[in-house]
C-alpha cells in the first residue's frame, strides 16, 4: 500500500525546517546505507546525532501524532527518529531495498522496518529529477510531492531516487514498525477505517451498523496486532 499524505507540515513549518537545515552540518549519506545500497547512493545528510536533526525530527513526530491519515495507514508501534537528506545536482540513489532492522543509535532499541516514509521539504518546481520511484505490483510509481507532504510505502519495496539535474531536493526520511506487520492486512484495516468514518458522518456514531463495523475493525486489530 502506497499512501500520499498532504500537509503533514504547514508552509511556515517547511520554511523553518529549510532555514534550520541550511545551517546544519552535512555528511556523506552513505553513513546510513547498507553494504549493498552504499554503492548506489550519492547524497548528503544531517548527522543523526546533530542537535538540529533531533529537534526537527521531534517536530516531525509531533506533527504525525495528530495526523489521522498517518495513524490509520501506519498503525505505528515504533518510529525510527526522522533523518534529513539532501540531493544536489548529480546526486541520486540507485535501486535498493531498505534494511530489515534499524538500530536506534545510542539505545538498545531496534526497529523492524515495515514502512518507509519520505517527507518532502522543497516545492517540486524548484528542482528537476529527484523523483522517488517505487516498484509496486502495478509497476513503477513516481512520487514527487509538494513541500510538507509525505509518502508512506512498504519497506520491502524496491525503490530509487532519480538523479537530480537541477536545484536541490531536501527531505526527511525514516522507517517505522507497525503493530500490523503484513501490508495486505494493514491495507484492509485502512479501507475499513475509512468506510467507518464515512458512515459515521452520514449515519452518526450511534448507528447500529457503524457500531458493528467498528467492532469488526477492533477485533481484526486484536487478531493481527503485535504490541
Amino acid at each position: 500500500m502506497l499512501i500520499c499524505i498532504p500537509d503533514v507540515l504547514s508552509k511556515a513549518q517547511v520554511e523553518t525546517f529549510r532555514a534550520r537545515l541550511d545551517a546544519a552540518p552535512w555528511v556523506d549519506g552513505r553513513v546510513t546505507a547498507g553494504a549493498q545500497s552504499a554503492a548506489a547512493k550519492r547524497n548528503t545528510q544531517a548527522p543523526e546525532d546533530a542537535a538540529v536533526a533531533r529537534e526537527l525530527g521531534d517536530a516531525v513526530l509531533d506533527a504525525l501524532a495528530g495526523n489521522a491519515t498517518f495513524l490509520s495507514a501506519a498503525l505505528p508501534l515504533k518510529i525510527f527518529p526522522p533523518l534529513f537528506n539532501r540531493y544536489e545536482t548529480g546526486d541520486g540513489f540507485g535501486v535498493h531495498i531498505d534494511n530489515a532492522i534499524r538500530p536506534v543509535k545510542g539505545t538498545p532499541v531496534r526497529v523492524r522496518t515495515d514502512l518507509s516514509a519520505t517527507l518532502f521539504l522543497n516545492a517540486p518546481e524548484t528542482y528537476d529529477g529527484g523523483d522517488l520511484v517505487i516498484e509496486t505490483a502495478f509497476g513503477a510509481q513516481e512520487v514527487k510531492l509538494e513541500a510538507g507532504a509525505m509518502v508512506l510505502y512498504p519497506s520491502s519495496s524496491l525503490h530509487r531516487v532519480s538523479t537530480v539535474t537541477r536545484g536541490t531536493r531536501l527531505a526527511s526520511f525514516f522507517w517505522l514498525q507497525s503493530m500490523v506487520r503484513d501490508d495486505g492486512e494493514r491495507a484492509l484495516l485502512y479501507d475499513l477505517d475509512h468506510s467507518i468514518q464515512a458512515l459515521t458522518i452520514t449515519r452518526g456514531p450511534g448507528d447500529g451498523e457503524v457500531i458493528r463495523l467498528t467492532g469488526v475493525y477492533h477485533n481484526l486489530i486484536r487478531r493481527w496486532a503485535d504490541t
